[in-house]
């Protein structure tokens, strides 16, 4: 396969080993076994304490023979960078490259292999002169390796981040190198050291003077502590990316894509819109089977129980929608988006051996990606982990054998949406009708202040999470976002958890509705501003115009039944009130929804309306505002998504969504995802129920359907008949002739 077959092609990947490998001969066997299955591409992660030893000697040989041999059964190769792994002379031409730890002591970590953490933290490629060899190392292999056409794209970085809290139990870097960069960005950003100065409250006569925090993070929300944490995970991890793609950029003749990814994306963070800029396009792990549940969801037992198994399932499932819808929105439109670990074996790590997927979960996993956009598929791992840590795990193979009954799925799967690469293989999802709005500074906020970042991703997924259950398909837009044309084709944007909102963000909000749009709020927006500062009234000006309200109360909620999944420990009587549901009147007449950590009630002004109550009081506004809606919840709706859910919680955010022009379809219990091309269609259909579904669907003018892998169809007229077993997923594929 070469690069022109690659573009035409849905690529169908495994990752063959990584460091120490087995036999070569081992190797080439399990290459044939993968060709034999159908699939298209090799993952091949190189290593560069392996690659180059000794300064200015590389040694590619193994993957040279790889690269030609993959080639002689016409497979494409995805090659991987680990940079992180450095070699030792690295480290003592250059001591002061290591990373430095929040206590101010240098990370003496070096890894021996990739694990743990894929050679994580690494180096500080702050520092000129490891930034210099990482490059020139870099440009060395692309032009060794570039000559190889089989090579059809290139991997940057393996899962971004540093991981060095896990790894060496600090943060980093607080080198004198980043520090320096930090005060050059700080400058840009601010301008001049008064403007700083005004925006932090501080009274710094120098740049110098300016250091980053070293206290506890997550305790005082300062304002040095959110711009430090905003810098270190959109600035300095962003400067590495683009440097290396900078590097294999210049050097390779064949202008081959570049990607990197991600091992999960950061729910409610803008950080993957910033990765993705630095790379033709952001891709990500996923492993179903490893953690479907946060601590606070209903479905996660008490410890010692065992998960219910259509919740664990159906977790599974709506988690890899959420993450893949995320990294989706993440890329720039138009933007593949590559699940570049795919969970194909069970999970290990250490003595905790996982489920070994079957038939179902390979089907359900591969075809629910793809429903969220997925336009490549690549396998960890081919054969079985010898690494003791993740003994015998996550593989396709099991440690003997040629072949496994989750390899068969995998290709037959995989073949078949190799057959439609025009509706698989491209970026091809029709922007959704409803939103989800990120915020990159609310998330830095919020992680700067105790477990409100908790609340913030929990919210989040839970919007997701609701839309997911209606049957209705969601985008993620960044605030960064906010200019473009495309934002005024939602229907509706949702606000999750926005406690700190700047006035630009809020003046592009009420521009979006203005011009016809629906802007639904959870509670306390603009509580705190950009710098961890509180304006007075509980409310910034902009938000109380754009809602027309002024803050009245705030209350703190009990969860139900003496839960405390989230609230802390009341210090004193009459702290909280109640567990209750605040009720809805004028256009949510008739439903009601669980009230969530807080209740804020308001005054309304300027045209608006209540919506909910609470007791006496008004917990929430609808206020027209030009041709759109800003809607007002006094609670964290998205909380109920997940936990303690109830169908009053359901109804009420259903209801709402109709107000805002959703279109939703109550008496189906499939629902569809849509992938276009030019004279075809595929509709992804998931059936999250109990038990066996049979519904019918108006096709339109499409005259021709079957189903992806064969199974039975019903059509007469414009309409087809479908039966969905319960977790299961199918893909139907529609056409003109």
């Amino acid at each position: 396969m070469n690069i022109q077959q690659f573009k035409n092609a849905f690529p169908l990947g495994s990752h063959l080993c990584r460091e120490p490998m087995p036999p070569m001969s081992e190797l080439k066997k399990d290459m044939e076994i993968l060709k034999r299955h159908g699939f298209n591409l090799l993952k091949i992660q190189e290593h560069w304490a392996i690659d180059e030893p000794v300064e200015g000697c590389y040694d590619f040989s193994r993957i040279e023979e790889l690269i030609e041999y993959a080639a002689k059964l016409d497979m494409g190769v995805c090659l991987g960078l680990t940079c992180e792994q450095a070699p030792s002379w690295l480290w003592r031409k250059y001591p002061d490259c290591r990373m430095i730890g929040r206590n101010g002591l240098p990370i003496y970590y070096e890894a021996l292999t990739t694990l743990p953490a894929d050679g994580k933290p690494g180096p500080c490629y702050d520092h000129p002169g490891a930034c210099a060899d990482m490059t020139r190392f870099i440009k060395a292999l692309v032009r060794i390796l570039g000559r190889y056409e089989n090579i059809v794209i290139w991997n940057t970085w393996q899962e971004i981040a540093y991981w060095s809290e896990v790894i060496t139990g600090q943060q980093v870097c607080y080198c004198e190198n980043t520090v320096r960069f930090y005060r050059e960005w700080l400058r840009t950003k601010y301008g001049d050291l008064d403007a700083l100065n005004r925006a932090w409250n501080s009274r710094y006569a120098d740049w110098d003077d300016i250091m980053p925090p070293r206290g506890n993070y997550g305790r005082d929300c300062q304002a040095q502590e959110i711009n430090w944490q905003y810098f270190m995970e959109n600035v300095q991890v962003a400067r590495v990316l683009e440097t290396r793609y900078r590097a294999i950029r210049e050097t390779d003749p064949l202008n081959r894509p570049i990607f990197a990814h991600k091992n999960s994306p950061t729910i409610g963070s803008g950080q993957d819109w910033t990765y993705a800029r630095c790379q033709d396009f952001l891709g990500s792990s996923s492993y179903p089977g490893w953690s479907p549940f946060h601590a606070w969801d209903d479905g996660r037992p008490a410890p010692g129980q065992p998960f219910d198994r259509h919740e664990a399932l159906l977790a599974e499932m709506w988690g890899l929608a959420l993450s893949y819808d995320y990294i989706r929105s993440a890329n720039r439109r138009g933007s593949h988006v590559w699940a570049a670990e795919f969970q194909g074996g069970p999970v290990s790590t250490a003595l905790h051996k996982g489920r070994v997927p079957s038939r179902e979960d390979i089907r359900r996993w591969m075809l629910t990606a793809v429903g969220s956009g997925v336009t490549g598929i690549s396998f960890w791992v081919t054969r079985a982990e010898i690494m003791a840590p993740e003994m015998n795990g996550f593989s396709l193979l099991d440690s003997e054998g040629d072949t496994s009954e989750r390899l068969e799925e995998a290709a037959r799967v995989g073949t078949a949406l190799g057959r439609y690469p025009e509706l698989f293989g491209q970026p091809n999802m029709p922007q959704a009708k409803m939103a989800i709005l990120v915020n990159g500074w609310n998330y830095q906020v919020c992680m700067a202040l105790g477990n409100a970042g908790d609340h913030l991703s929990f919210s989040t997924r839970g919007w997701h999470r609701y839309l997911w259950d209606a049957g209705l398909a969601v985008d993620f837009v960044e605030v960064s976002e906010l200019d473009e044309a495309h934002i005024g084709e939602y229907k509706a944007i949702i606000l999750p958890f926005g406690f700190s909102l700047s006035e630009d963000v809020i003046a592009k909000l009420a521009a979006y509705v203005e011009c016809g749009g629906n802007l639904i709020s959870e509670a306390c927006p603009s509580r705190i501003n950009e710098h961890g500062f509180c304006p007075r009234g509980e409310l910034s000006v902009g938000t109380r115009e754009l809602f027309g309200v002024r803050h009245r109360n705030l209350k703190m909620v009990r969860e139900p039944n003496g839960g405390m999944r989230w609230m802390p420990q009341e210090r004193t009587w009459g702290e909280f009130v109640n567990e209750t549901e605040l009720l809805g009147v004028g256009p949510l007449e008739g439903v009601r929804v669980r009230a969530n950590l807080y209740i804020e009630t308001f005054e309304p002004t300027d045209g608006a309306e209540a919506i909910l109550t609470y007791g006496d009081e008004v917990a929430g506004t609808a206020r027209r505002c030009g041709k759109g809606c800003a809607w007002l919840l006094g609670t964290f709706v998205g909380h109920s998504a997940t936990a303690y859910r109830s169908d009053n919680n359901r109804d009420f955010v259903n209801l709402l969504l109709k107000c805002c022009g959703a279109d939703l379809e109550e008496q189906q219990k499939l629902f569809v995802r849509c992938r276009n091309a030019s004279d075809r269609q595929a509709w992804i259909i998931t059936n999250p129920t109990r038990s066996a579904v049979t519904e019918v669907f108006e096709i339109g003018d499409y005259n021709v359907v079957e189903d992806l892998l064969g199974d039975p169809v019903f059509t007469k007229g414009n309409q087809m008949e479908i039966r969905v077993e319960s977790l299961d997923v199918r893909a139907i594929i529609l056409q003109k002739s």
